[in-house]
């Protein structure tokens, strides 16, 4: 395998490359003249076809986290990049017994910033504006809740790791009081709350991205909105625009400070048309899908990140690019979103071209079938 010359000692481990946002930070690290190892338990994985990526063979962190764990001590001495919170916090309940230098706090905060009732919480101490939500703990109050905040509304789960992994959704979209029972019942192992529906289209959900030092002090910030999701309500971004929003930066980075939160993080708001307030959504302590379009703007959070960990004093990257797009142009089963020009794709890339070209046989085999 041909990789770009390592002019920097220490590698990186991008952990879970199955998607566009372990290819991305591969991406991201391999062009700056770092070692990336690419880790996943699947040989598919599209992250393993990068030219900047050695690949490395993990357990199945879900079937075996005791083995998977193992396959992060075989790593030695890297810095260490997951891209989803199941893998996170493995890696975070075992990091003192593991020689990695990690972009997340240790885990008795990052377990709290995980927790959705704990984010409520802490956002309200922190002058962030949030949605109407009930914590019920039957069907009845569930119920009572959907009644008083008045349909539609969101049952979402507390915490959220298991849920999505069962669902493969973010909560549960209720617009009867029969879908309210149904959502509360299936979702009760995760301890499920109720949310009002705050009016708007995906185009009103608002990302802020950051990497903070250990002092709590931004060394990168991004801020934009989805213009699209998959599926369109409760889903992942399809197409992302930068846009730079300071009411939004600002009430992240005041809810993060409240954490004492270090690392790398995605914090998420809805704008409400009724009083013009960006309300929490949530906090992902981690590298999000369309991180890319943060690089693409001048902040590249995986490469910040890795320099302030291995000691190299990173100057604050300043975001440029507003209008700037994000898409993930081919996907199996859903219509183009070719977007207008300058825009960033989440898997094509003219120095990096065979992820693509195994993306476009899988989208191809998709429609074909």
């Amino acid at each position: 395998m041909s990789l770009p010359g390592a002019a920097h000692e220490l590698p990186a481990a991008v952990v879970d490359v199955g998607w566009v946002n372990g290819l991305a930070a591969i991406r991201s690290l391999g062009r700056a003249d770092i070692r990336v190892l690419a880790v996943d338990h699947r040989p598919s994985a599209l992250g393993f076809r990068s030219r900047y990526a050695e690949p490395f063979l993990t357990a199945d962190w879900q079937a075996d986290p005791t083995r998977f764990v193992a396959s992060i001590r075989a790593l030695g001495e890297v810095v260490v990049f997951p891209t989803h919170d199941g893998q996170l916090n493995l890696i975070a309940q075992h990091v003192g017994d593991l020689k990695v230098l990690a972009p997340f706090p240790d885990w008795e905060i990052l377990e709290r910033v995980q927790s959705k009732r704990a984010q409520l919480d802490q956002a309200v101490l922190a002058r962030v504006a949030v949605p109407e939500t009930r914590y019920p703990v039957s069907v009845a109050e569930a119920r009572a809740a959907a009644d008083e905040l008045g349909l539609p509304v969101l049952v979402k789960p507390e915490q959220h790791v298991g849920f999505k992994q069962r669902f493969r959704r973010q909560a549960f979209r209720c617009e009867t009081m029969a879908e309210v029972d149904e959502a509360y019942t299936r979702a009760e192992e995760f301890e499920p709350m109720v949310q009002e529906l705050i009016p708007g289209g995906d185009d009103t959900l608002y990302t802020v991205g950051s990497y903070l030092d250990h002092n709590g002090r931004p060394l990168g910030v991004f801020s934009g909105r989805k213009l699209r999701q998959t599926p369109p309500g409760v889903g992942t971004c399809r197409v992302g625009e930068a846009l730079w929003v300071q009411d939004a930066v600002d009430a992240a980075l005041r809810l993060l400070a409240a954490f004492d939160y270090f690392g790398l993080s995605q914090v998420e708001f809805k704008r409400d048309p009724r009083d013009g307030k960006f309300k929490l959504m949530e906090i992902n302590p981690r590298l999000w899908q369309w991180h890319s379009l943060a690089a693409a703007c001048g902040v590249d959070l995986p490469r910040i990140a890795y320099a302030d960990l291995v000691g190299e004093t990173p100057q604050e990257a300043t975001m440029n690019g507003d209008g700037k797009r994000w898409a993930i142009t081919l996907m199996p089963g859903e219509s183009p979103a070719f977007q207008r020009p300058p825009y960033v794709d989440a898997v094509f890339a003219r120095d990096d071209p065979k992820p693509a070209a195994v993306h476009l046989a899988r989208v191809v085999r998709s429609a074909l079938r």
